[in-house]
């Protein structure tokens, strides 16, 4: 419950920038402004994911990392709300709606089964998928999913309202820095 009140607090509270934000995609290409996607939840269910739109329409709906040229897909807007973590902004939506969490593990793709194999072994998918997580602030793209698993076990471990609260100032230390964003 405090997850959703502090997210229907921020959804208010940021609301100047949601709409900045859906301006600027706005003028780069049309609608649709949010982009929607099937993704992991708890216990390996599935919900739609909520981000601002970032790739061009009729981009392959793939993570980024397996298109072929992913520079030609991403907006000019775009690559600054991902270097800024803007684009899941919208992911407070998901928030309010109990799909997510301030911070618990990333949520996978649908089809990320080698991830979701390695979740199910290391019992983190009891895990509600988070805004952000231990692994997203400890490199985020820039590490292996076995690492990426390694870290949310240890998240698993040491959960407490402390460690929620270490994670989420820190993420916005890793976003002001860009810190490991790859695309």
């Amino acid at each position: 419950m405090f997850d959703r009140l502090v997210a229907l607090i921020m959804l208010i509270i940021l609301s100047p920038v949601f709409v900045l934000v859906a301006l600027l995609i706005l003028f780069d290409d049309g609608f649709p402004i949010l982009f929607t996607q099937k993704r992991v939840g708890v216990n390996y269910t599935f919900f739609k994911m909520y981000k601002f739109r970032t790739m061009k329409k009729n981009t392959p709906n793939v993570a980024t990392h397996l298109l072929e040229n992913p520079d030609q897909h991403i907006l000019k807007v775009g690559k600054l709300l991902r270097k800024l973590s803007l684009d899941e902004l919208p992911n407070l939506i998901n928030i309010l709606k109990g799909d997510m969490v301030f911070v618990g593990p990333r949520p996978a793709l649908y089809n990320q089964d080698d991830l979701m194999k390695l979740r199910i072994e290391a019992k983190v998918d009891v895990l509600k998928p988070g805004l952000t997580g231990w692994a997203q602030i400890n490199g985020r793209d820039e590490i292996s999913i076995e690492e990426k698993v390694s870290l949310e076990e240890e998240y698993l471990k040491r959960k407490s309202f402390l460690f929620d609260t270490e994670i989420f100032f820190k993420t916005f230390f890793s976003a002001f820095l860009s810190k490991g964003v790859k695309h």
